[in-house]
């Protein structure tokens, strides 16, 4: 029987943390931010202004992971259809992501801390590919935890291009059809090598996922909340993990195999 999350607002965090370490821990944590510019527009500031306090929202958030010893925190920092916005926001993203590569650098090498990236990071501009490599390079050997950014992604286009380097190598020759299953269709994948993520969480009270990781959250469980993007921290993070913790995984199986008995 599932309980009820005890509710959060009246503890501090450091009473929350310690809930939220007695129980299951998701290994991979996958974010879709929501609400920058509408949290802008409540304060009647410009939409960068959000952008800009939603990077202390990712810090706070990479940093909680980080301590809680999770394999992997996935943020979806730049969808395909984020190109259609107006291109003075594209280039302020752009500018912002360059400055969070430059200044976080030092804190994911202090920290063990692996990054990459997922997504067609070509069509993103030059001096931010080659931060983006950059950073790859020097964090590659970490094995702290990884932290992914989604830039330039799209989910479906993913599964499209895996699609694409199969029959490539169907018809070179090396591939044999009859050997093409869910496992091997992985391994083409942007994400191959990642576990799938155990847990989605989605800001800013909108309850879909926006072509993200569609092949991995299969079986991922879904949290959305109506807080905005720049006002989610560390407790917010934390009542993600408690109502998380409530759930039954059961993959296909019952309650009752779960817990032992004959079903």
């Amino acid at each position: 029987m599932k309980m009820p999350v005890p509710a959060v607002g009246c503890e501090s965090e450091e009473e929350l943390q310690a809930r939220v370490v007695r129980g299951p821990l998701p290994r991979h944590v996958a974010i879709i931010m929501d609400g920058n510019g509408r949290w802008a527009a409540q304060r009647n500031l410009p939409r960068v202004a959000g952008h800009h306090e939603g990077i202390k929202s990712v810090r706070e958030v990479v940093t909680c992971c980080r301590e809680l010893g999770l394999a992997g925190l996935t943020i979806y920092a730049f969808s395909a259809e984020n190109w259609r916005r107006p291109m003075f926001e594209i280039q302020e993203l752009m500018m912002l992501l360059e400055l969070y590569l430059k200044r976080e650098l030092s804190t994911l090498m202090e920290r063990g801390i692996r990054f990459r990236t997922i997504g067609r990071i070509e069509r993103l501009p030059a001096s931010v590919v080659e931060w983006i490599r950059r950073v790859e390079r020097e964090t590659a050997s970490h094995q702290g935890m990884t932290l992914t950014l989604a830039l330039s992604y799209s989910g479906r286009s993913e599964i499209v291009d895996a699609v694409r380097r199969v029959v490539s190598d169907v018809q070179a020759g090396s591939l044999a059809p009859s050997a093409i299953d869910e496992d091997l269709l992985e391994q083409y994948l942007d994400t191959h090598g990642m576990e799938d993520p155990d847990l989605v969480i989605r800001t800013s009270g909108e309850c879909r996922i926006s072509n993200f990781l569609l092949w991995q959250m299969a079986y991922a469980e879904l949290y959305f909340t109506k807080t905005l993007w720049p006002d989610f921290r560390r407790r917010d993070l934390l009542a993600a993990f408690l109502d998380f913790q409530q759930r039954e995984r059961r993959f296909g199986r019952t309650g009752e195999q779960l817990q032992g008995r004959a079903g």
